[in-house]
């Protein structure tokens, strides 16, 4: 499948960190300021699973597992969302790519990435920060047992996709330890320069 002409001149980022490294606060702040759309593979993969279809059921004893959800899928959820944002500023796709060849299969199908934010995070901190947010998200997989899945899964498959955009010069490395402002002024600072 060619790349969605609609979509070849759009600015796209893609925004990589650990389960809980702030991915999705630091998009909120971009979306206010700049007016990019903000597509989370995982807000998409949820949403599905809410609407009760027979796929959001399929997904949801996936995600329960901990494993990651097939890159056609995933793939598909973003595709119909960008096309359903054609005219915006931007896409801060979010959680995406996972591994080197979502990475490739989205260029090649969907459009061109023009860089990559990387959320830096110890392991520790992502830990503490899920286990907060379980206690009043009611997200089953913000569980002890599955976060330390989650977080192998992410060194494990998405490392290499950050040494892949690096050796293109696309990737911006946050690191992500301190308050929201002084991570957002990071973030900031690189897109104002692109």
């Amino acid at each position: 499948m060619p790349p969605v002409q609609e979509l070849c001149n759009a600015k796209i980022i893609f925004v990589l960190g650990g389960p809980g490294s702030g991915k999705g606060t630091q998009c909120e702040k971009i979306v206010e300021k700049y007016g990019y759309t903000h597509l989370s593979s995982g807000d998409l993969l949820r949403d599905e699973v809410q609407s009760g279809s027979e796929l959001g059921k399929e997904l949801q004893e996936i995600m329960e597992r901990g494993e990651l959800v097939s890159l056609e899928k995933v793939l598909t959820l973003l595709r119909e969302a960008m096309l359903k944002h054609v005219a915006s500023r931007g896409f801060l796709i979010d959680g995406y790519p996972r591994e080197v060849d979502q990475g490739l299969r989205f260029e090649a199908e969907v459009a061109p990435v023009n860089s990559v934010i990387y959320f830096e995070v110890s392991d520790d901190t992502m830990k503490s920060r899920l286990m907060k947010r379980g206690e009043t998200s009611g997200r089953s997989d913000d569980n002890e047992t599955t976060i330390v899945k989650r977080l192998q899964t992410f060194h494990d498959c998405t490392e290499p996709v950050i040494e892949h955009y690096g050796k293109q010069g696309k990737v911006c490395k946050i690191v992500a330890e301190g308050t929201i402002d002084q991570i957002f002024s990071k973030v900031d600072a690189f897109l104002l320069r692109k």
